[in-house]
């Protein structure tokens, strides 16, 4: 089995440049199960009703969202979604949910959506001690758990991927938008990879308009981030999944 997951989907450029690649790397890759991280795909801050059907128009499976899940208020229509999962470690009581188990070529997928804790300004539970009690309640479950850490500190991801290696089958980091070079299969078999990047104007700071993002820097005063425009680029990672042991065999990364 072929698992891809796509970096932060920047605006409607992002959904654009989705909708332009996704037929064709499900294609020529033998993609089976699709993730997209949704949460910046509301021309930064969070999805609207639109960019979320504009999304599943494609062969999506899962959307998962991050810091900015709240972000427009569109999101409550439809957060429900059975497709749509938000930071499990939100407190209690809160809406939507944490994770959810799809069914792929016989295999029960669980995917689980968490949020770090360090310098990402999000009250939220531990999610190390949250993911432990998820993992163990789903492990006998499912054949495939796979997380999306949405995280600001690379040894926060780092620390989780080691934390959950060999009790998860993927990990993998998104919100820093920029894809690192250190995927790997862990000690123990979990396929990792610190940040799967994104997909959006490549020619940006993290898909904001540069001379906005240079003025916030130089003179510390508020200026409104604008998404950048011109070419996008497409930034995921395809997780090739052994189907007797559920492990990963490998994985590449997907930068167009």
């Amino acid at each position: 089995m072929k698992i891809l997951a796509i970096g932060d989907l920047i605006g409607s450029a992002g959904i654009k440049k989705l909708k332009k690649e996704l037929p064709y790397i499900i294609s020529k890759e033998n993609i089976d199960f699709v993730i997209v991280n949704g949460e910046n795909s509301a021309e930064g801050m969070g999805i609207t009703e639109k960019n979320f059907k504009d999304i599943l128009e494609e062969k999506v499976d899962v959307i998962t969202m991050g810091n900015h899940t709240w972000g427009k208020k569109d999101i409550f229509k439809f957060i429900d979604h059975p497709k749509l999962i938000r930071p499990a470690n939100y407190p209690k009581g809160v809406v939507g949910k944490g994770y959810n188990i799809y069914n792929c070529k016989d295999k029960k997928i669980a995917v689980i959506n968490l949020i770090g804790r360090v310098d990402i300004n999000v009250l939220s539970d531990n999610p190390f001690v949250l993911a432990k009690e998820l993992v163990e309640n789903l492990q006998n479950k499912v054949d495939i758990i796979i997380i999306d850490f949405h995280a600001e500190a690379t040894a926060e991801k780092i620390a989780m991927g080691h934390f959950l290696d060999g009790k998860v089958t993927v990990i993998y980091g998104t919100h820093t938008h920029v894809q690192t070079a250190d995927e790997k299969i862990l000690p123990n078999g979990t396929g990792y990879i610190t940040d799967i990047g994104m997909t959006g104007p490549e020619n940006s700071v993290i898909g904001m308009q540069i001379s906005a993002s240079i003025k916030r820097f130089e003179t510390t005063l508020p200026e409104r981030y604008k998404i950048a425009t011109g070419e996008c680029i497409f930034n995921g990672v395809i997780f090739d999944i052994d189907n007797n042991t559920n492990k990963v065999k490998s994985i590449k990364r997907v930068n167009k």
